[in-house]
């Protein structure tokens, strides 16, 4: 038998000699009986956790997969969205190259214009003093008393011709336009990961980018952005603006882009504009209002892309003739509704007396005739004696004055007063050829390959004309 306290030994004389009188004393049977038994209760509880520990690690095995899977899974969506901003970036240096160079390309344009304008007034002026200085040396007083008057009133004209500002340059060199990269360098040093889920609410209020909105001719460009950190997603923005005379605002541009051009507005107006940004849970609140001021004169061209096919152009389409020995039709880029528009045609070549007609029609007018055949052109077709207008293929106003090669034929829009005049050389050419005239017009011409024209515009409405001559009907 076992003592149960010490675990030793026990013999009867020991035991009769109590030295283990204070212990327990059991059989050896049941001793070896009990510690087998809590050896297997044992034993069973680590079998278990031994089965535990290897479903675990089965479990982290796997877990090590997910962890690669996802790891790669998230690199390639952050390279896709990374190269999506590299792209976009990409696209808008596209964007802004472009704009540098119709900038360049304006500039340019708006230099070789006052060239050609000045080229001729001073050819026209130059012309005029050799004339005089000749008539100064006639020494016949009667004769030079007959035209001196005449030709002190064309001198003056002439000068009155040169106005204020006629001989500075309407552009400067420097190009007006600073790329604020700032908030987007800012934006990307902040880039990183969203760790919290913020709740969806309205957008907040779009901030205007002034540097980028402006005017130009009759349309307007707009630019706008989110204020950086705004965690509310956009779905799209809504661009308003007023009528250019302090009327309501109206919806012109519904969409996600944050870059607009409004077409087709009134020259000499002042537009007030403003968006706002919408998501699924409305619409936010609208921006702060931004008043934009369109040109006071008008910069066209004629336009290849509704022009008879019949019809060539050259000088970056301000010149213009034609292939056929018909009469072909050719219009402006310019649309114009509201305001005072002047601009001239010059006469380069003028064989075998054909007849031009100049003036305005709808954007539907019929390419194939005459200009002022149809009810949609109001014209005046001239040949090298006279002249007449024409609406309807209805003749009217014969005024004696034709053209020739180095004529210059002026068309006044004044759809204030809503007529419309043309002038030859700088003389009215009859009476107002068109009064009662309301809609929208673009500028016209109609001509054949007898005759090359060049157009120039950006004009001031002359100041000083002639009297107009009275008709012979």
């Amino acid at each position: 038998m076992y003592c149960v306290s010490c675990r030793s030994p026990v013999c009867y004389q020991c035991l009769e000699e109590g030295k283990h009188s204070k212990h327990d004393v059991k059989a050896l049977g049941a001793m070896w009986k009990q510690h087998k038994a809590q050896l297997s209760q044992a034993l069973n509880g680590v079998s278990d956790k031994a089965k535990e520990a290897k479903e675990f690690l089965v479990q982290l095995k796997n877990l090590l997969q997910q962890i690669q899977e996802n790891g790669l899974d998230y690199e390639a969506c952050l390279v896709a969205q990374c190269d999506a901003l590299v792209d976009a970036l990409t696209r808008q240096k596209a964007k802004l190259l472009t704009k540098v160079t119709k900038e360049r390309e304006h500039k340019l344009k708006v230099v070789w214009d006052q060239i050609n304008h000045c080229t001729l007034k001073l050819r026209q002026s130059t012309g005029l003093m050799e004339y005089c200085l000749e008539v100064i040396k006639e020494n016949d007083p009667s004769g030079f008393l007959q035209i001196s008057d005449a030709l002190i009133k064309r001198v003056q004209v002439s000068q009155e011709q040169w106005v204020k500002g006629a001989l500075e340059p309407k552009v400067s060199a420097e190009f007006d336009l600073t790329l604020d990269s700032e908030p987007l360098l800012q934006s990307i040093h902040q880039l990183d990961f969203i760790q919290m889920k913020f709740p969806v609410t309205v957008p907040p209020v779009p901030l205007l980018q002034l540097e980028k909105c402006c005017t130009r001719n009759n349309s307007v460009t707009l630019a706008w952005r989110m204020p950086p950190l705004s965690h509310n997603p956009v779905e799209g923005y809504i661009l308003e603006l007023d009528d250019g005379d302090g009327g309501q605002f109206r919806e012109v541009y519904v969409g996600k882009e944050t870059l607009c051009t409004i077409d087709g507005l009134h020259f000499n107006s002042t537009y007030n504009a403003r968006v706002k940004a919408f998501n699924s849970s409305g619409v936010g609140p609208y921006s702060k209002t931004v008043i934009l001021q369109t040109s006071d004169v008008a910069w066209f061209t004629f336009d290849p892309s509704s022009a008879h096919r019949d019809i060539v152009l050259s000088n970056d389409n301000q010149t213009a003739t034609c292939n056929s020995y018909d009469d072909r039709v050719v219009l402006g880029t310019a649309a114009f509704s509201k305001g005072v528009h002047y601009w001239e045609l010059h006469v380069d070549r003028y064989d075998n007396h054909p007849d031009p007609a100049f003036g305005i029609a709808r954007i539907n007018v019929v390419k194939d005739m005459m200009l002022g055949k149809d009810d949609k052109a109001w014209a005046m077709y001239v040949d090298n004696n006279r002249s007449w207008f024409m609406h309807c293929n209805s003749h009217t106003n014969r005024t004696e004055g034709g053209v020739s090669k180095g004529a210059t034929v002026g068309v006044l829009l004044d759809l204030n007063k809503h007529n419309l005049t043309f002038y030859i050389n700088g003389q009215q050419q009859g009476p107002p050829a068109f009064e009662n005239i309301e809609g929208v017009f673009m500028p016209a011409l109609s001509l054949n390959r007898n005759v090359q024209v060049t157009l120039h515009t950006g004009l001031e409405v002359p100041q000083c004309v002639k009297q107009p001559k009275l008709p012979n009907n």
